[in-house]
């Protein structure tokens, strides 16, 4: 992989780790030269990865939209700005420039990213491996909604399995680099064909 997309909150948490944690993850990219896409900005786990990334001397581009430029604080150090005009825009720039996605700790907008990306997963729409960093059992409870999605045949087995979820960002970045997507189709009724 020569990109990874990090989805995460603009806000650090009550938890320190989660900070140390994400440094960790970009300090583990730049290390393994693979470029960081993330939300452009310092503040935040954002922030946190960015940072790691730029003290291994790695490359960041951050992809933040024109609205929020004022309001969440563009990094100063990063390798590349990109500024589009909408949510939408930025998901899918980040999309385009990226061979697979992490997402670590954050609020709506983090799993909005997420959902997004495993849904055009789901769709075909692209083979990219999604992992989810786990730091402190923060994403637990969604594993387990997940788990219900399948024990309530709403989701394929085959589709769960294309989240790859870790709390160590080394066997994680492995786990994506072997990944191949599944070959199945999204539906589990025939009545819906």
């Amino acid at each position: 992989m020569k990109s990874i997309t990090v989805f995460c909150g603009s806000s650090s948490g009550l938890d320190p780790l989660y900070a140390t944690q994400a440094r960790l993850l970009g300090t583990t990219l730049a290390r393994r030269g693979i470029t960081l896409v993330y939300g452009g900005t310092r503040i935040g786990l954002m922030g946190a990865v960015a940072d790691g990334v730029l003290s291994g001397d790695g490359k960041s581009i951050g992809v933040l939209p024109v609205f929020l430029r004022d309001k969440e604080i563009a990094h100063p150090g990063i390798t590349e700005l990109i500024v589009v005009n909408t949510m939408h825009e930025r998901k899918t720039t980040m999309n385009n420039l990226c061979d697979g996605v992490i997402a670590l700790p954050g609020g709506f907008g983090t799993l909005d990213e997420l959902f997004e990306m495993l849904t055009w997963a789901q769709l075909g729409l692209h083979a990219k491996p999604i992992g989810l960093l786990n730091i402190a059992g923060y994403y637990d409870a969604l594993c387990m909604m997940v788990q219900t999605m399948v024990d309530r045949s709403f989701l394929k087995t085959a589709n769960q399995d294309m989240l790859l979820v870790d709390d160590d960002s080394e066997r994680l970045l492995d786990r994506m680099e072997r990944y191949v997507a599944p070959k199945t189709q999204k539906w589990i009724s025939k009545d819906v064909l």
